[in-house]
């Protein structure tokens, strides 16, 4: 190969070499994390201008030229540790990059390092150049110790980021060979500089720009994929399984491969040969599946999210959270629903059927005589049917709310306020949110609550001289309405509730009233319990009850 060969070889080398790091600056913007896409983009950079300097330095026309240029190389190429510890702080969740003292201690030694090999053209330590015909022309560079000495210093620095590369593709099965080679990337080049001081047909020049700007490249690449992997699976506590675009295992955690033994060794391999019960679950709706896991059956709920690095979706992750506790409370309430309705359906016909001819005959006999005695089973009938009605109520209202709706607290309360018969009582709605329920529920527990406001509204202690009274306008009570902080809360200013009967108040059964059900509340408490929702009993500002809701989801404030 002619001279001229050869120095076109070396040239288009180092040329395409800082092409393709600026080039791939672009790339960064897929990377998501700020301060890895800054680390990541300086090691392009640096790579970039010590592989332009290394062109500049064949092309220079003088030695002066030539040892600038060397120069220029030499504190680019002092740069790319910084940035390749810059980056592996950031990848790893570290935060020494940002630590002020670690920062400090850098500036100073790359100043003092920068400020020897600038000055070399005065003291000679660090490098000299001698005029060199083979294998083309060329000032020939000599590195003294000290250069050396420097070069061991930003391979120890380099290698401080591998080990917490390292550590990180440690938490998880992730194979480790491509960051070992592109780590050998930058081993080779020290060899060529080695060699080019004793080989004849070697230029006697620094080779690492083109090991550098290698690994910074290929770091790059390897990130949109095994890097971002690792990174996302090691950062999650609770088991995850990484699965590419073909829906092959990729990569898994030390969680995860405890829970599935058949993971180890199936990188590479369907998902669906793997974990064909997770593939399944994942497809259905209900993503829940039960493990043993220390001989205990846990119920863990899986999340399958789609993985994406900038606008590249590279697969998914497999996030298997543990939800036992929530999944035996859920099963609970369903087994509770199941028997509530089997009581209603007894309640609605078993009961109420019997009953509905009871009152049938008892109609038929008041028709041919009327006496006391027909009017005290009129009035014990008429109260079993508003207790099977309140025992209906109390079973429907207590199943679990499935989706909610947008819902005013004002219009709510106003609904519910015209289906009660109120008498002279007064309605005062204090400010509207809007609140997430089920609307007809949310209405039936402002009627309960008004209900029983009015009708304890007055002072008479005979209940059905209270029921006229509120029929015949003769209760004056005052109820408010108005959202809290967490909620919405109810109050009146009649008697109130003792407080010793707080407590109970909202138990089936219990009343503060001759003649009650004791239901009424109990509906309330209920509806309350299936929206989620706490309920506490207190005092109102005016001395009446005062029933606050807590635990509610608030959509908008519409004060």
């Amino acid at each position: 190969m002619t001279a001229t060969a050869v120095f076109a070889a070396y040239t288009a080398a180092f040329a395409l070499t800082a092409v393709a790091c600026f080039a791939s600056l672009r790339r960064t913007g897929r990377v998501e994390d700020a301060d890895t896409r800054r680390g990541l983009a300086a090691l392009l950079a640096t790579s970039g201008l010590w592989a332009a300097a290394a062109v500049g330095y064949l092309l220079a026309p003088t030695d002066d030229a030539a040892n600038a240029f060397h120069i220029l190389g030499l504190v680019a190429g002092f740069s790319t540790p910084g940035a390749w510890l810059y980056f592996c702080s950031a990848y790893t969740g570290r935060r020494l990059h940002r630590d002020p003292r670690y920062r400090r201690a850098a500036v100073a030694v790359f100043a003092v390092v920068v400020a020897v090999k600038v000055t070399n053209p005065l003291h000679h330590a660090y490098f000299t150049t001698t005029a060199a015909s083979t294998p083309f022309p060329h000032a020939a560079v000599q590195s003294a110790a000290l250069h050396w000495l420097v070069a061991g210093f930003a391979y120890a620095l380099s290698a401080v980021g591998y080990f917490m590369l390292l550590e990180l593709f440690d938490q998880t099965s992730l194979d480790t060979r491509p960051l070992v080679g592109l780590a050998s990337l930058t081993a080779l080049p020290v060899a060529l500089t080695v060699a080019g001081s004793r080989v004849p047909w070697l230029v006697d020049m620094s080779y690492e720009p083109l090991g550098v700007a290698a690994f910074a490249v290929g770091s790059l690449f390897l990130f949109t994929g095994t890097f971002e992997t690792v990174r996302v699976t090691s950062q999650l506590d609770d088991p995850v399984v990484f699965v590419d675009a073909d829906d092959r295992i990729r990569d898994y955690n030390d969680e995860a491969g405890g829970l599935f033994p058949a993971l180890e060794g199936a990188t590479g391999r369907p998902v669906a040969d793997v974990l064909p019960d997770v593939v399944g679950v994942v497809e259905a709706d209900d993503a829940v599946i039960d493990r043993e896991v220390d001989g205990e059956t846990r119920s863990l709920l899986v999340a399958a999210n789609q993985f994406a690095v900038g606008r590249n979706r590279v697969g998914q992750l497999l996030l298997f959270s543990d939800v036992t506790e929530s999944e035996r409370h859920r099963r609970e309430l369903e087994r509770q629903n199941e028997r509530l309705e089997q009581f209603a359906s007894v309640v609605s016909h078993d009961i109420r059927n019997p009953l509905n001819v009871a009152q049938g005959r008892l109609d038929l006999a008041r028709e041919a005589r009327d006496d006391e005695n027909l009017e005290t089973v009129a009035d014990a009938l008429d109260r079993m049917e508003s207790l099977v009605a309140d025992l209906l109520a109390l079973a429907r209202q207590g199943e679990a709310i499935g989706d909610t709706e947008p819902c005013s607290l004002r219009d709510v309360a106003e609904e519910a306020w015209a289906g009660v018969g109120t008498g002279d009582a007064t309605l005062d709605v204090a400010g509207d949110r809007t609140l997430a329920a089920d609307r007809t529920r949310l209405v039936q527990l402002f009627e309960n609550l008004f209900r029983n406001a009015v009708e304890h509204g007055s002072t008479n202690p005979d209940s059905q001289a209270r029921q006229d009274a509120v029929e015949h306008g003769g209760s004056s009570v005052t109820v408010s309405v108005a959202p809290t902080d967490d909620g919405f809360a109810v109050g009146d200013d009649g008697p109130g509730i003792p407080v010793d009967q707080r407590a109970r108040i909202l138990e089936p059964g219990v009343t503060t009233t001759e003649g009650g059900t004791g239901f009424g509340l109990a509906i309330v408490a209920s509806i309350a319990s299936a929206h989620g929702w706490t309920v506490t009993v207190g005092e109102s500002e005016a001395g009446g009850a005062r029933f606050e809701f807590a635990g509610v989801e608030t959509l908008a404030q519409n004060d």
